[in-house]
């Protein structure tokens, strides 16, 4: 999964990824810097009569709430990077993933030769209480045929997602059962979990990963965590972690650190400076620690990575953050929409600025100059990363040197691996094509699977799921024959293998179609699991936990 997850943080996630925001609870602001109410007045009046004057006298009809919209959307353009105006149609969407909730039917899907098809069922959600299963294809809903329709996932959502409550009909196809079957579902809250697996690694050792900080985020890593044996170490996995919630972050870095510890401070122009520093309440203080990042894992992550360093309270795995170290505060307007207005950098416990160089009204050159990491090479080699003298700061215990102006830098470096990457490998990955030819294999042979290896389920005991998964794991190896399925399917698709590329790639598509039978058959926390098994940051971690001379 590991390998796949790269691709898709890399090309399809980064705009989310660098977009994740920390947010103050209420920035104290210093009133004597407040802007003159007058100015502000004859400014906004001015702009008043300006629409004014196009509504009543311009030659053709205009659209004027569009063009007030693009007004505001220009304006927050020529600030930082990160202050943005959000309309109102995409304030409850955008804050979905950090409130950690929104009312469905509690199913994973994927869109498969225009089949709607159920990948997973969220445990306890609504859709596992009727009795749907992965691998059934959705084909009505609500009496209105969807297969082969040109579904898109717009679509899907208008017609799945409603208030909790209501109720949706759906009918389905099973393999193996005659005729369509049909299910009543009432709709409810859905959690979105932002810890996407958490489990014991090694003898008492916890691997926990964390996509985003939201709302609940500190009881997700909290409940496993104490759950679970410790003793010997906690691997936080924050790679691909675009940021959230500061007060999550803080919550969390609270945990590892010693009371009076400071865990970050702020400060803005019209933001009075505010200090965090650990209550010494912390359940994990004693607990080895590492934490793994990349150059996706930007804001709350770093806050957390860059006060586990300053403190050198453990060990930083990975490559370089992202690099985004400025706090957004929210402001409604009068329509519902928001505007996310930066108020303050923050600074790491060492005084660091890790916010990488940017120029007010150059958000494309800013996120370019991200891109050009890759080109430079920084990835595959840590002499590739160029930061200034004057940017060097020490750790706040054993006085070790660390670097501000531009993410997080790891103790520990690891390169990105791509030296099985090919063209038509890389295609395969972002067309979907791997994915797709999986979700089609994997539900055909799904009664085959379970016959073999046994039922996972998730109304059974976990250790009963963990038992057919190490089965499958252990016991499964893509054929030959399996691996030509695929490749004529692919071609099929457009995307054909030459000798030279299977010979380069074929290794790790085998390795990855294996993974993605273990992510359709036993959902995402399982598939994070068999890519640990060879992940190299993950491997380096276990190593460092458990040889203290690494």
């Amino acid at each position: 999964m590991r390998k796949l997850y790269i691709f898709l943080l890399l090309f399809f996630l980064l705009p989310v990824s660098v977009a994740g925001q920390s947010y103050l609870k209420q920035p104290k602001v210093k009133q004597s810097l407040n802007y003159n109410s007058t100015a502000l007045n004859i400014q906004a009046t001015k702009f008043k009569q300006i629409l004014y004057v196009l509504g009543n006298a311009y030659v053709d009809t205009i659209n004027l709430e569009k063009l007030s919209e693009d007004a505001m959307i220009k304006t927050m353009e020529e600030l930082d990077p990160h202050s943005v105006y959000i309309s109102a149609k995409d304030v409850k969407e955008m804050e979905e993933p950090l409130v950690g909730k929104f009312e469905g039917i509690g199913i994973e899907y994927a869109i498969i030769k225009d089949t709607l098809t159920v990948q997973s069922v969220i445990p306890g959600g609504p859709s596992e209480k009727v009795g749907l299963h992965a691998g059934d294809k959705i084909n009505r809903v609500d009496d209105k045929v969807v297969s082969n329709t040109s579904l898109t996932q717009t679509k899907v959502l208008k017609l799945l997602r409603g208030d909790k409550g209501t109720k949706v009909k759906v009918g389905v196809i099973r393999r193996g059962v005659k005729g369509e079957l049909e299910f009543v579902i009432t709709r409810d809250k859905i959690p979105l979990n932002t810890v996407t697996s958490a489990y014991q690694i090694g003898e008492g050792i916890m691997y926990v990963r964390v996509s985003n900080f939201g709302a609940e985020t500190y009881e997700e890593i909290m409940n496993p965590v104490l759950g679970g044996s410790v003793k010997n170490g906690l691997i936080l996995d924050l790679r691909g972690n675009g940021g959230g919630y500061l007060s999550a972050a803080l919550r969390l870095v609270n945990e590892f650190l010693q009371k009076d510890q400071l865990i970050l401070y702020t400060e803005g122009r019209a933001v009075t400076r505010t200090d965090d520093f650990a209550d010494g309440t912390g359940k994990l203080q004693s607990i080895p620690l590492v934490v793994l990042i990349d150059e996706n894992s930007a804001s709350a992550s770093e806050i957390v990575a860059g006060a586990v360093q300053d403190w050198d309270r453990g060990t930083v795995i990975g490559r370089r953050s992202f690099g985004k170290g400025l706090v957004q505060q929210e402001y409604p307007l009068q329509d519902g929409a928001r505007i996310r207005v930066t108020v303050a950098r923050y600074h790491t416990p060492s005084g660091r600025v890790i916010q990488s160089p940017y120029e007010m009204g150059k958000a494309m050159e800013y996120y370019r100059n991200f891109y050009e990491r890759f080109a430079n090479g920084e990835q595959f080699n840590l002499d590739s990363i160029k930061i200034n003298d004057s940017l060097k700061f020490k750790t706040l215990k054993l006085g070790r040197t660390v670097y501000g102006g531009g993410g997080i830098i790891p103790d520990i470096y690891i390169p990105m691996d791509t030296s099985y990457y090919s063209k038509s490998y890389i295609a395969a990955v972002n067309r979907g094509i791997l994915s797709d030819f999986v979700s089609i294999y994997a539900d055909s042979h799904r009664k085959e699977f379970e016959k073999k290896y046994g039922i996972f389920s998730a109304a059974q005991q976990k250790e009963q799921n963990d038992k057919v998964f190490r089965k499958f794991v252990d016991n499964y190896s893509v054929s030959d024959a399996y691996l030509k399925e695929f490749l004529r399917y692919s071609e099929e698709k457009g995307v054909k293998f030459t000798s030279e590329e299977l010979e380069k790639s074929g290794g790790e598509l085998k390795s990855m179609l294996k993974g993605l039978i273990v992510r359709n058959l036993y959902g995402l926390d399982y598939y994070i699991r068999y890519d640990n098994l060879t992940d190299k940051e993950v491997q380096r971690a276990l190593r460092k936990l458990t040889d203290k001379d690494l």
